[in-house]
């Protein structure tokens, strides 16, 4: 994926990391700039979340991030301010892609998800859209 591409507001798409299977198991691994559009500079990850709770609710300014279900299952809502989307996260080995200026909304975690998530920037909360409508503005834009 060129550079460019990454930069372009309003980006879904899926990612599929490479797998190295054996009897003792599957190795999955990624590398930032490589397997994802960006230097990964933050990781996080959700767990213990209650299978009726929601997460997300925002968008970013300028942050990327790829999505993984690590455990389990959940579903991404995901609106570009034009088109929305889902995707139920179950497998490992594919992540979600997600650029700037896209809005999501989790939910449906199933019992013992594991959510991780790869980041473009360090946490500011100044990167946050949380309000739906200035969203909206952001994205016509």
């Amino acid at each position: 994926m060129s550079h460019s591409e990454s930069e372009s507001k309003g980006h879904v798409r899926l990612i599929d990391l490479p797998v190295i299977s054996d009897p003792r198991g599957d190795l999955t691994f990624l590398e930032g700039s490589r397997h994802v559009p960006f230097d990964i500079r933050r990781v996080y990850y959700l767990y213990n979340v209650p299978v009726d709770s929601e997460r997300g609710g925002h968008a970013h300014r300028e942050l990327e991030q790829v999505v993984f279900a690590l455990s389990g299952s959940f579903r991404l809502k995901i609106d570009d301010g034009k088109t929305k989307s889902e995707y139920w996260l179950r497998d490992p080995k594919k992540g979600l892609y997600i650029n700037k200026l896209i809005w999501r909304e989790m939910d449906s975690f199933s019992q013992g998800a594991v959510c991780m998530v790869l980041a473009s920037h360090p946490y500011d909360e100044a990167d946050y859209y949380r309000d739906y409508d200035e969203f909206l503005k952001a994205s016509k834009l």
